[in-house]
């Protein structure tokens, strides 16, 4: 037998075998010449598994002429928003932008090729009405009629709104529609919400997810929720031809994200959106609210957040004038820097590994010369004290060239002692010295700064770095008043 004759041979019983295959699983018949029909799964159409989808969603399943698609439409819920005041938030969209909430469940976290959002929730207002519609891709060889419905909500003038979906939910459908050979639809704008969470609340959540974020700031409690880790297994097992029900999950856990995209943004308006409601608000919400209106340089309302946050009650003062930090607080940070997490060194006794200070307060201390009197130490920590405030309030009043008013902040600042206290002392040096033609105030400054850390050193915990600094600024200063007195050579 020569080898023409045995590869045809070969080929003649995979083909048979292919077909006995076929048969056994109900597919459709392959003739000599037919490539085999969904052998992966058995041969089944789209059309059977949307339609068997759809009645066990309670949805509806439509073909498309490009593929088959599962919509799912939820009742609407009354959400009003006022726009023309959720416009006023930093990187809110327009109060004419039309928007659409859309999350993803997609069968892996990469947004490379090999990732498939197979459920997209979207949603948009309709007056009050927040109306809901969950698009499911009932095979991968439907994607297209998924994308041209994706095309139909999202038009030019849409703003999005999602909950890292900048990072992922977007970019993921971005390359799907690449794969498709087609453009992504453009739109006006992207309000990934997370961002904007984790500037305002990270101060009073342990983290930013959507569920700590609705138990936090919405009062909404999931009960019986499929974990994200799971939903990937749930829907290639339903590919498989195993049990839809388990799918019903995943379906109400995207309900349920895209619902809270809506509820936040409204509890956004209502709590932050005008200075009427502010007073309820933690001081912390309010600073972290400030430093997101200076990111886009709108300073005058910077200004106004922190006024609010230092007018409205902070934390109980002890006698000596002191804030102290929330017992939460200290116990995350000390959490932070327990022994079994990977960034902290092992202690097996002997010399130190390494020297200077640990955890989150080591950009603050500056290890053992202290800190850089340039650096942002004030920034350092989730606490929002009297003090911190009152720096960040000298730093937007110096962007707004109140020179006078800045100089009175830091001054306030300095009360938090020690380092910190000396480098708001400093910042008011630089400001009478440069801003306001005040040597002589610049150099008793340079003073008040220099006996906190004279104190310092006494209790055993010296700043060399920052005392350079002074030694160089009150010999400088000292120098520059003698050749400016009356009489000087």
């Amino acid at each position: 037998m020569t080898a023409e004759t045995t590869a045809a041979v070969t080929r003649e019983r995979r083909l048979a075998n292919l077909r006995a295959s076929l048969a056994k699983t109900g597919g459709a018949s392959a003739g000599p010449d037919e490539l085999p029909a969904r052998a992966p799964f058995g041969g089944r159409s789209s059309g059977v598994l949307a339609n068997r989808l759809a009645r066990a969603l309670g949805a509806e399943a439509t073909d498309t002429g490009r593929g088959w698609l599962v919509r799912r439409v939820i009742s609407p819920v009354e959400m009003p928003v006022d726009r023309e005041r959720l416009a006023m938030l930093p990187g809110h969209p327009p109060a004419h932008a039309p928007l659409v909430c859309i999350d993803t469940e997609t069968t892996g976290l990469a947004t490379a090729a090999g990732t498939l959002a197979f459920l997209v929730g979207l949603a948009r207002w309709d007056g009050d009405d927040f109306r809901q519609t969950q698009l499911l891709l009932p095979d991968h060889a439907d994607e297209h009629a998924l994308l041209e419905e994706i095309e139909r909500w999202v038009t030019p003038d849409t703003w999005l709104v999602s909950y890292n979906g900048r990072g992922f939910d977007w970019p993921l459908l971005e390359a799907r529609f690449r794969l498709a050979g087609r453009a992504a639809p453009a739109h006006a704008g992207h309000l990934d919400l997370l961002p904007f969470v984790r500037r305002v609340f990270k101060h009073r959540m342990e983290d930013a997810r959507l569920r700590t974020v609705e138990t936090s700031l919405l009062g909404v409690s999931r009960s019986g929720d499929v974990e994200g880790w799971e939903i990937p297994a749930i829907y290639l097992d339903v590919l498989r031809g195993g049990p839809v029900e388990p799918l019903a999950g995943v379906v109400i856990h995207n309900e349920k994200d895209v619902r809270s995209l809506g509820l936040l943004l409204a509890h956004v308006e209502r709590r932050y959106a005008g200075r009427q409601n502010r007073h309820e608000a933690p001081r912390g919400d309010l600073a972290g609210l400030a430093k997101a209106y200076a990111r886009e340089r709108r300073h005058e309302d910077a200004l106004a957040c922190l006024d609010d946050a230092a007018a409205g009650i902070g934390p109980e003062r002890d006698p000596f004038g002191r804030t102290p930090r929330p017992q939460a607080t200290a116990a995350r940070e000390a959490a932070d820097d327990a022994w079994w997490q990977p960034r902290v060194r092992p202690d097996f006794g002997g010399r130190s590994p390494g020297s200077g200070w640990r955890g989150p307060l080591a950009a603050g201390r500056g290890g053992p010369l202290g800190p850089d009197p340039a650096a942002p130490v004030w920034d350092v920590g989730p606490v929002w004290t009297d003090e911190r405030l009152a720096a960040e309030r000298a730093r937007t009043l110096r962007r707004l060239g109140r020179w006078a008013e800045a100089v009175e902040a830091w001054q306030a600042a300095a009360a938090a002692g020690g380092a910190l206290g000396a480098i708001a002392w400093i910042e008011a040096a630089k400001l009478r010295e440069h801003r306001l033609a005040d040597p002589a105030g610049a150099l008793a400054a340079t003073r008040a700064a220099w006996r906190l850390l004279e104190r310092s050193r006494t209790l055993g915990r010296p700043y060399p770095r920052v005392e350079a600094d002074l030694v160089r600024r009150g010999t400088r200063l000292t120098e520059r008043i003698r050749r400016t007195a009356p009489g000087a050579a």
